[in-house]
This record gives structure tokens, sequence and C-alpha cells, in this order.
């Protein structure tokens, strides 16, 4: 089943979102194949402000201690987020 995390930088987290980056990109790219998309969210300046990751897992608990893993969620760049099971309608990505 895939599961979306959806999450918001805290306010003024540019920085330390930016610090975090690196080893983000890193484990989202170990997940392989399990990471179907993932993404920034833009302020209205064109920033990065939060992001949508979409994994697959066997279950909620295990979606989210991959998320656990994810520098953005252990090094607090997120001010909330929201893990939910997310089915894909319509995929017309490139």
């Amino acid at each position: 089943m895939l599961y979306a995390l959806v999450g918001y930088d805290k306010p003024n987290g540019l920085e330390q979102r930016m610090e975090a980056r690196p080893d983000h990109l890193v484990h989202l790219g170990n997940l392989g194949e399990r990471c179907s998309l993932a993404g920034a969210f833009l302020d209205a300046d064109g920033n990065m402000a939060g992001s949508l990751v979409v994994v697959e897992a066997e279950s909620q608990a295990e979606a989210e201690a991959i998320f656990a893993r994810d520098p953005y969620v252990s090094r607090g760049v997120f001010g909330s987020i929201e893990i939910r099971p997310f089915r894909i309608a319509i995929n017309n990505t490139k």
C-alpha cells in the first residue's frame, strides 16, 4: 500500500532544510522503488517550504518508521507532518 507524508516546514526553516537536504535525498534514494514520488511545496517566493513523499509500505507503522528515518523528520525540519494511506487515481507525471 502507498502512504503519503505531507510535511510543512517550520517558519523560517529554509536554512535548516537546505542543511538536511543532501541526507534527505540519500535517504529517498536508498528507498529505491519503494519511493513512488517525492517533491517540495513552494512558498510565494518559490522557496521550498514543505514536502510530499509517497512510499510503498506494508502498514502504517512501517510507513511511519520509514518517514522517521528521513532527515527532514529526524532533524526537525517540519513543523507539522501527516502520514496517510494514499491511492493514485491519475498519474500523468513525466
